[in-house]
């Protein structure tokens, strides 16, 4: 099998040209003037940042994405589903007014923002899953599969259970209607170690399905397994490293299923995916702040295979050298610490990615064989 063609260039910006300029050549060099977009819907799919949150990219850079599809001819419009968790994007009243607030609106990017499953994140289609082995359908929000040309536009950095978020997570995970992401996420349940628990309640505050329990008696905190969706939102909230999966195939199935809903979304249409490796941070942009960069800022990828564009920027990433300060250095230094030799799993000891990488080239979704190249 052929490489697939992953192109990059660097954050170092020349006198004049300003990173979204860059950004502009990049994607024409990686070969997106190949699509057809006259006259057709365009959807850049990206994450609009939970409030409190000010690592998610920036909108400039969403703007030269819609520049581009505009001077191709295209329709272009920004989007993203409704989360499963509580918080600012749960419902698309108060997750416009949260992309609002974080720079995305009409006249920043110049294109609609439309939130794809609709009002009460109710408004989704099932799509079959092509060689799927664990999910049949996936439930997709409606205006993304109803656009003609998919773009998704990612911020890579790490995330608490998946390792990091790159473009299959931003395909898969972000484009499923709150019912695709319960259905992601309900295969594993988390268990709380009470001699861990310091009865903070943060986790409780992150819980949207009273999957938690707290005893006043005890000040611990327990999983209500009726209830629980298995989502994780509680693992990256808390502090003490109390609660944990401890069926690490749960993670694995969680990978699996999001790498088969990606493959959904792109199967069938023309597809175009842009990774910006900056502002690494140890958690995915849905939490409601941001810790400090565990590693440097990399630049800028584009690739037709989101498949290989994850593995060239996971590649790129474990070649750096960890930031002073970060939560990943604070883990290296600890007494007890383990090296995984893998800036993602010492980051968050309970995260794997690779089972979603594996998982994704055996379904079809692209490559991980590819060929880097360097744009000045």
């Amino acid at each position: 099998m052929e490489k697939s063609k992953v192109y990059f260039t660097d954050f170092r910006a020349k006198l004049g040209e300003g990173l979204p300029t860059k950004l502009k050549r990049l994607m024409k060099a990686a070969g997106i003037e190949q699509i057809d977009m006259e006259n057709k819907f365009v959807a850049i799919k990206m994450n609009f940042g939970e409030l409190g949150n000010l690592g998610y990219l920036r909108p400039n850079y969403a703007k030269a994405v819609a520049d581009v599809v505009y001077e191709l001819g295209g329709k272009p419009f920004l989007t993203d589903c409704n989360t499963l968790y509580v918080g600012s994007r749960k419902n698309a009243i108060e997750h416009l007014y949260c992309a609002w607030e974080n720079g995305f609106t009409p006249l920043s990017v110049g294109c609609p923002v439309i939130i794809a499953d609709g009002l009460k994140g109710t408004d989704d289609i099932d799509v079959p899953v092509v060689g799927g082995e664990c999910v049949e359908n996936a439930k997709i929000g409606r205006a993304i599969m109803d656009a003609d040309i998919f773009i998704s536009l990612n911020h890579f950095k790490g995330h608490e259970t998946t390792g990091f978020g790159g473009a299959i997570k931003n395909i898969g995970m972000g484009s499923g209607s709150r019912a695709g992401k319960k259905d992601q996420h309900m295969s594993g349940k988390p268990e709380i170690h009470a001699d861990k628990c310091v009865g903070c309640k943060r986790c409780m505050r992150e819980c949207a399905n009273n999957g938690l329990v707290f005893d006043e008696a005890t000040r611990k905190m327990s999983v209500n397994t009726d209830n629980c969706v298995g989502c994780g939102r509680c693992i990256g909230a808390c502090n003490t490293d109390a609660i944990e999966f401890m069926n690490w195939s749960s993670t694995i199935e969680l990978n699996k299923k999001m790498a088969e809903y990606a493959k959904a979304v792109v199967d069938g249409r023309p597809n175009f995916h842009i990774s910006l490796v900056v502002d690494v941070s140890p958690n995915c942009d849905c939490h409601p702040e941001n810790d400090a960069p565990i590693l440097p800022n990399l630049g800028m990828f584009a690739s037709f295979d989101p498949l290989a564009l994850d593995q060239a920027c996971v590649d790129a990433c474990l070649k750096q050298e960890p930031l002073p300060n970060s939560q990943l250095s604070d883990n290296m230094a600890k007494k007890d610490f383990c090296d995984k030799h893998d800036h993602f799993e010492n980051t968050t000891h309970n995260a794997e990615y690779k089972s979603c990488l594996e998982h994704a080239e055996k379904i079809g979704i692209g490559s991980r064989e590819y060929e880097l190249i360097t744009i000045k």
